[in-house]
This record gives C-alpha cells, sequence and structure tokens, in this order.
C-alpha cells in the first residue's frame, strides 16, 4: 500500500505559498475523494512546542510515528530532556489513495520500559492541495483524556500525484498486507514481504570495553555510570559500575543488522540514582554503513552533550543461516542438503567455527482452538518463533481460530541449552498485538521428527490458556562444541521490560532463598560442632585453619555527603520501591544459585549432569599424572597473564557459566510440558481430515 524512503535534500518544488492547517484528532471521512492514483507525500517534522512531560524529572524524550491505513512508514530521532523539540527531519511517503489519514503519534522514550503515549492527532489527506507546499499545525490530543492540553507538532507538507512508476510494487504490497477473509490463501508474494522484513542480513557485534574522563553526576565528584545500545527495535543496557569516573565494562552484545547499506547505532551513558530519574552523562552514534565488514574495529567514541569517551570494539559479520519457507521446502528431507547439515556438525569438525554449535529447525504447522481476541468471536493470530534473539515471524490468518501457517524456519544454534519460544498474538490494526499463547521448550528436551500438540500457557508460563499449537521440531548439534560452549557466558537477551515490584513475586522469592539459606544452615551447625570440641580432632584442624585465615583489616567507612536538599516524598517512595526490587532481585539470584546447584546433581539436565561427570573424571586422571602445585602455578600464570594478552578480554568464571545453563525450579515449572487433551493429535486430525 505505501512505501517510505529518506528524502536527502529539500523538496524540488518552488514554494508558491504556505497556507496552514489546524486540526485535531479526528479525521474528515465525507470530504470528496481525490482522483485515484499514486501519489506522493513529502513531510517535513519541523518541531513540537509545549508536548507533555512524562518523565520523573518534568521532562520527555519524545518521538513521532507516522502511520497510513495502521503500517508504520516513519520514525522519528528522540530528543532527550526536552518539550519544545526540533526534529527538522524529511520523508517521503507513497500512497494509493487518499482515503487514510495521515495518522500522527507522539511516544516518550523510556529504556527497557513501555515507552508513554504522549498524544496523537490525524491529518486529512483530501484536505491537502496538489503540488502546493503547506505549514500544517497538529493538535495532539488523547482519546481518553480529551479536555487535557498535550501540545502541538509542526509539519509541513506537499502532496504531489504520481503517475505509473511505483504503482505495480505499491499494489502488490498493499494486496499481500491488506486484511483478507478466511477462504482466501496467503500467496508467494506475502512470504517474500515477510522475509525482505524479518530476516537480517548480518551480525554486528559489540564489546563495550571502558569509559574515560566521564562526567561527575554526584556530589561526591563521581558516578555510578551504565550505557545504553539501541539499534531499531534492539535494545541492550550495561551492567553498573558504581562511583568511578574511568569504568571499565569488558561486556559484548550481539545485534541483527536488517539493512545492506548498515544502520546506526545510537548509544546513551547514564548515571544510575536511587530514587530519582538516572542522570544523562551524553550520547554518541556508530555509523555501521561507514565500516567495513569481518573485520574488528577500535573506536574511540566522544560522547556529545557531556564529557569523556567510550571505548568499543564493533565487529560485522556475514548472517548466520536463518530461513522462512514453506511446508514444501523442508531442507532436512531433501537427502543432499540433510547430509550436508550432518557432515558440517560431525565429530571431525570440533574445531571448525566454534560459536557454529548446531542446526535448528522449526515446523509451525497450526493450532486449534484458540483465543477469541476480537468482538466479532474472532482472532487474526499470527506467530512469533524465537531463538535467544533471534526472531521470525509467520504471516497472519484472519478471522480464524484454527489457522494453518505451514511454515519451516531455520536457525543456527549457538547455545545448546537455548530455550525456543514460540508465541501466537492476534494482530490488531492500530494497537500492539494481543498475547493468545506461549510455549518454551528447552532445545534439549526436543524429540526430532515427531510432530506434536503443545498446549498453550499464559505469559509468565505458569498455566494453561486456551488452545493448542502443533511443531514438528529437529535439532542437530555438535556434542563436543556444545560442551565447551557450556564454559563461557550466556548471550544477552534484548531488554524488553524492566523488573517490578511484586508482592507474590517477592514471597516467593524470599521462600525459595529460605529452603537454600536451610541448607548452610545446616552446615553451620556442623562447622560450628568444631568448636564445641565434640571431636578434638576435627576441632584441632579447624583451629589450625582459622588462626591462618585471620588477618588485622583496617576497614574504611567511607560516607557521601548527604545531599543539603531535602527529598521529597515521592522521590522516597520510589527510594523505597527501587531497594525492593533490588532485594527482590537479589533474592532470586541466591534462590536460583542454590536450584541450580541441586538440579546439577538431581539430572535435571542429563546432558549437564554427564558433562560434569566428565570434566571431574578428566580432573582426576589429570591430578594423578600431573602434581596439583604444577596444576595451580598453569592456572595462575594463564589467569595473571590473561589481560597482557587478550588486553579487550571479557571475564569470566567457567563454573558460574556453568550453573548458569542449569535451569532454576522456577525454569522447570516454565518448561514443563502440559498434557493435551487426547481429542488434539495429529492422528485424530488426519482421521477427521479423511473422514
Amino acid at each position: 500500500m505505501l512505501d517510505s524512503c529518506k528524502l536527502k535534500s529539500a523538496c524540488s518544488l518552488p514554494l508558491i505559498y504556505n497556507k496552514k492547517i489546524n486540526t485535531s484528532g479526528t479525521s474528515n471521512a465525507d470530504v470528496p475523494l481525490a482522483d485515484p492514483g499514486m501519489y506522493q507525500l513529502d513531510i517535513t517534522l519541523r518541531r513540537g512546542q509545549s508536548l507533555a512531560a512524562r518523565d520523573r524529572g518534568g521532562t520527555s524524550d519524545p518521538y513521532v510515528k507516522f502511520k497510513i491505513g495502521g503500517k508504520e512508514v516513519f520514525r522519528s530521532k528522540i530528543i532527550y530532556k526536552n518539550l519544545n523539540p526540533v526534529w527538522e527531519e524529511k520523508a517521503c511517503i507513497l500512497v494509493d489513495h487518499l482515503r487514510e489519514p495521515l495518522y500522527v503519534k507522539v511516544f516518550d522514550y523510556d529504556f527497557g520500559l513501555q515507552d508513554d503515549f504522549m498524544g496523537s492527532a490525524f491529518l486529512d489527506l483530501t484536505q491537502l492541495e496538489l503540488n502546493r507546499p503547506m505549514d500544517v499545525t497538529l493538535t495532539l490530543k488523547d482519546p481518553h483524556y480529551p479536555d487535557h492540553d498535550l501540545g502541538v507538532i509542526l509539519l509541513s507538507v506537499v502532496l504531489t500525484p504520481k503517475e505509473g512508476e511505483h504503482k505495480d510494487v505499491t499494489m502488490l504490497m498493499r494486496k499481500s498486507w491488506k486484511r483478507s477473509s478466511k477462504f482466501q490463501t496467503q500467496s508467494l508474494r506475502l512470504s517474500d514481504v515477510h522475509r525482505k522484513s524479518h530476516l537480517w542480513r548480518g551480525i554486528v557485534s559489540i564489546t563495550l570495553i571502558e569509559g574515560r574522563d566521564l562526567k561527575a553526576m554526584d556530589s561526591n565528584g563521581l558516578s555510578d555510570p551504565y550505557v545504553k545500545f539501541r539499534l531499531g527495535h534492539q535494545k541492550y543496557k550495561s551492567k553498573i559500575m558504581p562511583k568511578t569516573l574511568n569504568p571499565q565494562w569488558r561486556e559484548q552484545f550481539d545485534f541483527h543488522l536488517y539493512e545492506e547499506r548498515g544502520g546506526i547505532i545510537d548509544i546513551t551513558a547514564w548515571d544510575k540514582d536511587a530514587g530519582k530519574r538516572d542522570d544523562f552523562i551524553g550520547r554518541c552514534q556508530v555509523d555501521l554503513s561507514a565500516l567495513s565488514r569481518e573485520q574488528t574495529h577500535k573506536l574511540e567514541l566522544q560522547l556529545e552533550e557531556g564529557e569523556g569517551h567510550l571505548v568499543l570494539l564493533v565487529t560485522l559479520t556475514a548472517s548466520a543461516t536463518v530461513s522462512i519457507s514453506d511446508l514444501s521446502v523442508n531442507s532436512l528431507e531433501d537427502q543432499k542438503e540433510r547430509e550436508e547439515i550432518l557432515k558440517r556438525y560431525s565429530p571431525l569438525r570440533i574445531f571448525h567455527n566454534l560459536k557454529d554449535v548446531g542446526f535448528l529447525q522449526v515446523k509451525v504447522i497450526r493450532a486449534e482452538g484458540l483465543m477469541a481476541a476480537d468482538v466479532t468471536g474472532k482472532s487474526d493470530p499470527f506467530c512469533v518463533v524465537e531463538l535467544n534473539n533471534d526472531r521470525l515471524l509467520t504471516h497472519t490468518v484472519y478471522k480464524n481460530l484454527n489457522p494453518d501457517w505451514n511454515k519451516v524456519f531455520t536457525f543456527n544454534i549457538k547455545d545448546i541449552h537455548s530455550v525456543l519460544e514460540v508465541t501466537v498474538y492476534d494482530e490488531d490494526r492500530d494497537r500492539s498485538a494481543d498475547f493468545l499463547g506461549k510455549v518454551a521448550i528447552p532445545l534439549l528436551s526436543i524429540q526430532n521428527g515427531e510432530q506434536k500438540a503443545y498446549v498453550l500457557k499464559n505469559k509468565q508460563l505458569t498455566g494453561p490458556t486456551k488452545g493448542v499449537i502443533y511443531l514438528e521440531i529437529d535439532v542437530i548439534f555438535n556434542a563436543v562444541k556444545a560442551s565447551l560452549r557450556t564454559l563461557i557466558p550466556k548471550e544477552q537477551k534484548y531488554i524488553e521490560e524492566e523488573n517490578r515490584l511484586s508482592k507474590q513475586l517477592l514471597l516467593r522469592n524470599f521462600i525459595r532463598t529460605k529452603r537454600c539459606v536451610m541448607v548452610l544452615v545446616n552446615a553451620a551447625y556442623y562447622v560450628n560442632s568444631c568448636f564445641d570440641w565434640d571431636s578434638p580432632p576435627r576441632s584441632l584442624a579447624a583451629f589450625v585453619v582459622v588462626e591462618d585465615m585471620l588477618e588485622d583489616e583496617e576497614e574504611e567507612d567511607d560516607k557521601d555527603d548527604k545531599d543539603s536538599e531535602k527529598k521529597g516524598f515521592i522521590n522516597k517512595i520510589y527510594a523505597i520501591q527501587e531497594v525492593c526490587i533490588s532485594v527482590q532481585n537479589i533474592l532470586d539470584e541466591v534462590a536460583s544459585f542454590g536450584e541450580r546447584i541441586k538440579n546439577t546433581f538431581n539430572w535435571t539436565v542429563p546432558f549437564l549432569s554427564w558433562l560434569a561427570i566428565v570434566a571431574l573424571c578428566m580432573f582426576t586422571v589429570i591430578l594423578y599424572f600431573i602434581p596439583l602445585r604444577y596444576i595451580v602455578l598453569v592456572w595462575g600464570i594463564n589467569k595473571f597473564t590473561k589481560k597482557l594478552r587478550c588486553p579487550y578480554a571479557i571475564d569470566n568464571n567457567e563454573l558460574l557459566d556453568f550453573l548458569s545453563r542449569v535451569p532454576s525450579d522456577i525454569q522447570v515449572v516454565q518448561y514443563q510440558e502440559l498434557k493435551p487433551d487426547p481429542s488434539h493429535s495429529p492422528c485424530k486430525r488426519k482421521k477427521n481430515n479423511l473422514g
């Protein structure tokens, strides 16, 4: 229906005269339509005035979306901490009729949280004069609070007739994406549009090394800095480094690159403040189109609107093997392709590309008995298949509670301990998609080539919801590569939503932690018995060990200067909330750590338990032939010289990395399969079809 592109220069049309239109949040559908045909709408997003404050500091970080026919055609850059932002951004939009108004929505960007709505307005395209530049003032309104004053957005627009050249392409996209009846099958052209929209063309690996001479934001002359990264919808947040202006992060993040020409990564540095809005330290950008591929680039970036530098390593590599195809096109059913895949992950190719652990093929066949999300008693379901940060979509089947997708997805496996997540959503024209159900399947629990009916669960994966989904999954991997990959850090997931305070979650984490602590308490009783001299030899040994460990230590008690300004009541509430969230997260980490140790010995994941046994046997054999002092010496030399040999190496602890792959008790429940109704079975469906 439409296409969008960035204009490289100002509009070439002469400025005949300017006409100002004041319009609010309603559209005029009764105006006679212009002659049918293609039109080009050139828009310059000028600025905003008196926008609504959505942040605690009394400001906002606004950006603007343009939509036509329910599809987003333009998104502006973010202007930080400004209620009167100036964008001066240009966009070119092709439309095939003027019935659909231009829908303008303004949001406040919140990293890691859902962006706040700041108002919207419609621009009726039928009111625009052809070939005449016009200044437009849009009054922002909130449909739920129509009396609120949310400010205005200023645009300059030019509507130009367009003949022929883009018509075929645009009509093809319009026909492919429009809502169809339940009897209309999806064409191959729709698959092509999805393939262009959702398949990435490369991987961008970023290593955040350090910051230098950052701006001091706290009263003690220091900061608690962290960094946010954003490339399109992909977002990451680094860990917080307390009380330093020269932080050392050593963290790695991977982005998907969807555009051949590259893209721009927005980077912002922040100072963490408890109980109030975090302070902005500075921002910078990385233009990926200026970097060569298959090469690591060391970048020292000056922070704009602030002080200091960030040091990064950026590497662009070719895309991993991901694909979407119809059910008739199946890699593993082609004998030649199957042999090539098996050869790629054979035991003889252990040291060839250690990051490429295995191959995953997912057949998304159909769903049955889904929840009705629309007022018509139907849904418009589509399916999202995720493996870590790799995310692919099916097409939408409109007005149907028993959709047939018949799609095949393939992924490269980077970590055999990853969990495949398949989520079903209901598509909505101008709102975020409604959740219908979800399943989470650990790769190690998959039985190859078996078509199964999985009961859909709720968002928390704690209980069933309505409907089942039929999947057939195949996993091929190299066990040695998978074992080696277990001892390096897990891939971080995109930030979607930060943890929020929950009374039930806090209580659950407390009970989980209490169970783990009781094990330690029992161990403490045993240690305490050493000091009661119940067993003189044991108590004597404990006495010698404790004497060696005790040292005189001076404890520094540095207290930061208190702010002269008293915190308001709201800030105190936020501070208490943040402390509770921190306690909630710490309890979760402690409980998960104890549960993972228990589940390792419980054989919850047999692969990991066998790996631990093999590692202990190998260490025993090595210890038999090589004295312990030599092993400790080699280990120490390796640790102390690691920074000299690899200055930008990422620190890790192999034992903790191993334990991070073992599921906690909560994850065991989330990954547990629910038994489907006997009526939901592939065999029964085939019999019904035959009947």
